[in-house]
């Protein structure tokens, strides 16, 4: 049987650390019950399980609307959940929404749609929610609750022509402006190296090369760090990049902030304890945004492989 049907992955990130930090009995119970939970909220709200994998979650609903409702009181609810979790496995959320024809067969469900709620839940990352224009397009102008951004085209596994994605906001207003807005641009493909490719860092005239091998890498005041800026608004260790779910990735853990800007474009992207996927080529200012001409900028460059 075929039929259009809105497609949510939810992805529990973190469970490697999580039975690290608890034993293998008990994480397996925890991650479990927050499984259970995440199908218990998107059949209150008309979706229906389709399958547990492992700690991920593939639901069906017949419409975007009702899939956008249960994916925003998940995020809203999760962080409440695992608030006495231990701080190194936080088990955050990364959610994936897509929508288009999908056949069932003996309980499972396949189709394009399908695919890429997998795939945008992958490179989401912690605490967002990823959509295709076919989800945010079923949502009326009475929907005030549910606000959403354009992240551009972006070229995913099995498809020859580029997606728009949106990212969903679930975060109150004064939040969701400080929520992270991945390094997508429209019209622009994202490089995957492979094991010979790498990143390429510089500050003024500390210029270093590090590997897919060499990663993950800090950038910060400390000694500790890598890629060491010695500068007062810099945090001891400021960022962190590695590479992640078949992307180079960029995740802000300082104090004050870091902002991204990519090569060819105006737009900064401000990062504050979030992640963005690095492409191309670039700056990263730390600790306060570009039109700051005094703050530390780092430059940066995505190798492939041969350069």
């Amino acid at each position: 049987m075929s039929s259009s049907t809105t497609v949510v992955f939810a992805d529990l990130a973190g469970s490697t650390g999580l039975y690290e930090a608890l034993g293998n009995a008990r994480a397996a119970e925890a991650i479990t019950q927050l499984t259970q939970w995440v199908g218990r909220v998107c059949e209150s709200h008309g979706g229906r399980v389709v399958k547990m994998l492992g700690d991920g979650v593939l639901c069906v609903f017949p419409e975007g609307r009702r899939a956008l409702a249960a994916v925003l009181e998940l995020q809203r609810s999760h962080q409440d959940r695992t608030a006495d979790w231990p701080a190194e496995a936080p088990m955050r959320l990364q959610i994936g929404i897509a929508a288009g024809e999908v056949i069932e067969v003996d309980g499972d469900c396949y189709g394009d749609a399908v695919n890429v709620a997998s795939r945008l839940s992958d490179l989401s990352g912690p605490d967002q929610i990823w959509a295709t224009r076919t989800v945010v397009s079923q949502l009326r102008s009475t929907d005030r609750e549910l606000r959403y951004r354009s992240l551009g085209n972006f070229p995913l596994r099995g498809r020859q022509q580029p997606t728009e994605i949106f990212q969903v906001d679930w975060e109150d207003e004064d939040a969701s402006g400080r929520l992270t807005r991945p390094a997508l641009l429209s019209g622009r493909a994202a490089p995957r190296p492979p094991s010979g490719g790498g990143v390429r860092l510089a500050w003024f005239d500390q210029q270093r090369r590090f590997r897919i091998a060499d990663l993950p890498l800090h950038v910060g005041r400390s000694a500790e760090a890598e890629f060491p800026v010695d500068d007062q608004r810099v945090s001891r260790l400021h960022a962190r990049i590695e590479w992640r779910n078949g992307s180079l990735m960029l995740t802000d853990i300082s104090s004050y902030g870091t902002w991204v800007r990519f090569a060819g474009g105006d737009a900064e992207l401000a990062l504050r304890r979030q992640d963005c996927i690095l492409i191309g080529s670039g700056e990263i200012a730390l600790g306060a945004p570009f039109d700051d001409f005094s703050v530390p900028v780092v430059s940066f460059e995505v190798l492939t492989a041969g350069q």
